[in-house]
């Protein structure tokens, strides 16, 4: 008998129009591979901290203590049941907050996981001051001049585009184990 296949809706919290990604994982997977694909599929850069959150457990990055490691845990040992929420924080300093949902428990998915499968909106850059900091960020690209602008321009390297989001890209990664599989 196959894996049964979960397909998760994550959300960023606290940004309008929402940043989301839908995509599937083996059931049976760490924690810290949950994390791996989370950090591929949202587009962050693994910099930072953080911590999954479900019921009444805790699984944290394996540099902190004290808590659950998430490398000794595997999903489906907590989560079995469509609808079931996890909390999962990432960058303890400007503090994403995420909700994982499971949509689906599928036993024939019919492609090989992990797989993003939609999302929208890019996910904002390392660093950039949480959810406000993310608001000015987007505020300063509409505006397209200005010292606010040129400021963060410089910062980023280039320009910001809020809108972007390359699910090719995100699968290409998905499709290399060796990008989440430690």
């Amino acid at each position: 008998m196959s894996t049964p296949v979960y397909q998760f809706k994550i959300t960023l919290s606290g940004i309008r129009p929402p940043i989301w990604r839908r995509f599937c994982v083996d059931s049976d997977i760490t924690f810290q591979q949950v994390h791996n694909i989370v950090q591929i599929v949202m587009g962050w850069d693994n910099y930072h901290l953080y911590q999954f959150l479900f019921d009444s457990y805790q699984f944290t990055d394996s540099q902190m203590d004290p808590g659950d490691k998430p490398t000794t845990h595997r999903l489906d040992e907590f989560v079995q049941l469509e609808g079931a929420v996890l909390g999962y924080e990432y960058d303890f300093g400007d503090s994403w907050h995420h909700e994982l949902v499971l949509e689906k428990i599928l036993t024939n998915p019919g492609k090989p996981v992990p797989l993003c499968i939609e999302g929208r909106r890019a996910c904002p850059p390392e660093d950039c001051g949480g959810v406000w900091g993310c608001m000015d960020l987007v505020e300063a690209m509409k505006v397209r001049r200005g010292q606010q602008y040129r400021e963060y321009k410089d910062w980023l390297g280039g320009y910001f585009d809020p809108e972007a989001f390359d699910i090719k890209a995100v699968n290409k990664r998905l499709a290399d184990p060796q990008q989440w599989r430690n």
